[in-house]
């Protein structure tokens, strides 16, 4: 069980499979799979709110599968356990972000001095472009 702050992930939505991984390990690259591929079944997920299923989806992008699972690639590392662990640290920062609800946005009016200064910014543009047309 992963816990993320008061929502607890069973260990059953998460799959991981182990392929070879490309980068630095010499010869051991070429025998050991080292890179972890952590599959997450987010659409399914039991302890997931919705709306932080769907905050979820549009963070995720490209790892966002049409089955509903977010695919993690994790090939950091030389040994399988690292890419393990940062695989699986990966998902929890990716799920905590989805948890927090975006704050409202409150409308507020530009002030006296912006408001002037975009005025003064249009006058000084204008008297510009004015100088560059032909004479009358």
């Amino acid at each position: 069980m992963i816990r993320i702050g008061h929502i607890v992930i069973d260990e059953g939505t998460i799959e991981e499979s182990f392929v070879r991984a490309s980068g630095p390990g010499g010869q051991n690259v070429n025998k050991v799979a080292t890179a972890v591929e952590l599959r997450f079944a987010a659409w399914r997920a039991p302890g997931l709110p919705a709306d932080a299923r769907v905050r979820l989806r549009s963070l995720a992008g490209r790892r966002w599968t049409q089955g509903g699972d977010i695919v993690i690639t994790a090939s950091r590392f030389r040994s399988q356990e690292r890419n393990r662990q940062d695989a699986r640290e990966r998902l929890v920062e990716l799920i905590a972000q989805a948890m927090q609800a975006p704050r409202p946005r409150t409308a507020t009016k530009p002030s006296a001095a912006s408001r002037r200064r975009r005025l003064e910014a249009k006058r000084k543009r204008a008297q510009t472009k004015e100088l560059r047309q032909r004479p009358d």
